[in-house]
């Protein structure tokens, strides 16, 4: 077979080529990457580009988190000083219930608990950057503003756990009965001059001695729960929890029509006439709203129990009896939005009831009311003081949460990074081994071919 000098050529270069082209490849891993495009290697290209996703969501997750557990800590900050406001109210209620303080002592004890207050107002519209933290979803609204003035505000009977239990009853909602849970009674002033407080879910009148003392006997006798006969009387008419809406503002500021109530009862054969009892005091109001700001901190979806970073003024602060119209009143709201998951919130809730009741106990201690600090302001202030210390105990166990999350996560990260580096990262004692060996290949057949390849007739004539 006759060879001709242009076969030569064209197999010698086609050889040269390949060599230049298999260390161009291995050049273009200098970079520390083996993989730039799909062709480089399918499989191992694939799996990268499912690698870097992952990568991708988890880098997500973590920023969440660690805005969640920024915005969480700085809650958490500001419910702490609360915390600690709220013992130093309870200690200077102690000091008021002293039967030794005059009234300036009391005008003065007063002075300080109102103080106490604003500096909890203040503590609860604490901010992170230009987002108020316990606003709602509203975190460009500031949260808790207090009254230039006094208003008339309806008096309430906060009832220690003991009469609480006493004094639980059950009602029919849709017709089925459900439990209700008796922490506070509306106060009445009766004609007689004498004090009442009405059981707002069904309109039962009792006097304040059995409310205060009388229970006690009952309880003694083996009696553990209200029974019919108990109360003083029933208010005609009275259609439950919802009517309170009827004469009170949310906040439980007295309207027209509750200041014109009345009602009449006959109490042991005479007949009573029942107004509300009100206090002039500064009233606390909740411009926020009610719903929550969720950060998912890993994938499955959204934990309801535990994605949510803020804390509501119903949160922080519960609610009181001018708070809930009717058990099946609620709001409902998409959260997060279009993720077909929801919340329900009540729709008659102030946000501020624990302040409002602390200010209602500032008015009653500054009308020098000494009996009443020892008794009924130590009931609120510890009512207040369990309130908010179980919203900072719940604030806590969601940073937990995410806390663990991020560690979570951070494993996550480490091991997909790594996964990343063994698919795609060059490997450079193997990347140096083969550069030399193919620029020593191709330097080799640069020279081998100035050899081998035939002269031209320029060649030979020289």
């Amino acid at each position: 077979m006759r060879i001709s000098s242009t076969m030569m050529t064209h197999n010698y270069l086609k050889q040269l080529n390949g060599s230049y082209e298999t260390y161009t490849k291995l050049f273009e891993q200098s970079d520390g990457k083996k993989l730039h495009r799909a062709s480089d290697d399918a499989v191992g290209y694939s799996k990268y580009l499912r690698y870097q996703n992952s990568l991708t969501n988890v880098k997500q997750f973590q920023d969440d988190i660690t805005t969640a557990v920024s915005w969480m800590k700085n809650s958490d900050a500001a419910l702490v000083n609360v915390t600690e406001r709220m013992k130093e109210f309870k200690g200077k209620v102690v000091q008021a219930g002293n039967s030794t303080n005059n009234e300036d002592d009391m005008h003065d004890i007063a002075k300080e608990l109102l103080a106490s207050v604003q500096e909890v107002v203040a503590d609860m519209n604490a901010q992170i950057g230009d987002r108020y933290l316990f606003s709602g979803q509203s975190d460009t609204t500031m949260p808790f503003q207090i009254s230039d003035s006094k208003k008339s505000r309806g008096e309430t009977k906060t009832l220690s756990e003991a009469q609480s239990s006493y004094f639980n009853n059950t009602n029919l909602v849709d017709n089925k009965p459900v439990s209700t849970t008796i922490n506070q009674m509306l106060k009445l002033n009766g004609s007689d001059g004498n004090t009442y407080y009405m059981n707002v879910t069904n309109g039962k009148v009792y006097t304040q001695d059995f409310v205060e003392n009388g229970y006690k006997d009952k309880i003694y006798q083996g009696q553990t729960t209200v029974q019919n006969g108990d109360e003083a009387g029933t208010i005609s008419g009275w259609g439950g929890s919802t009517d309170v809406s009827k004469y009170f503002d949310k906040y439980g500021v007295i309207n027209n029509d509750g200041k014109s109530f009345s009602a009449n009862v006959t109490v042991s054969g005479k007949n009573v006439t029942l107004k509300f009892a009100t206090t002039e005091q500064y009233i606390v109001e909740y411009k926020g709203d009610a719903k929550y700001i969720s950060m998912v901190k890993k994938t499955g979806g959204i934990d309801k129990a535990t994605d949510t970073v803020n804390q509501t003024g119903q949160d922080v602060f519960g609610s009181d009896i001018f708070d809930t119209p009717g058990l099946s009143y609620t709001n409902r709201y998409e959260d997060p939005a279009g993720s077909g998951q929801y919340r329900d919130v009540p729709s008659y809730s102030s946000g501020t009831a624990m302040l409002n009741e602390l200010l209602y106990a500032v008015a009653k201690i500054d009308s020098g009311n000494n009996d009443w600090a020892a008794n009924d302001g130590l009931t609120i202030s510890d009512s207040a003081h369990a309130q908010v210390l179980g919203a900072q105990t719940t604030m806590a166990a969601r940073q937990q949460a995410y806390t663990a999350a991020s560690d979570m996560l951070t494993t996550q990260d480490e091991s997909i990074t790594s996964d990343i580096t063994d698919v795609s990262s060059t490997d450079v004692a193997y990347l140096a081994t083969k550069l030399m060996e193919y620029q020593t290949i191709y330097s080799l057949s640069l020279s081998v071919g100035s050899k081998i390849l035939p002269g031209t007739l320029a060649d030979y004539l020289h």
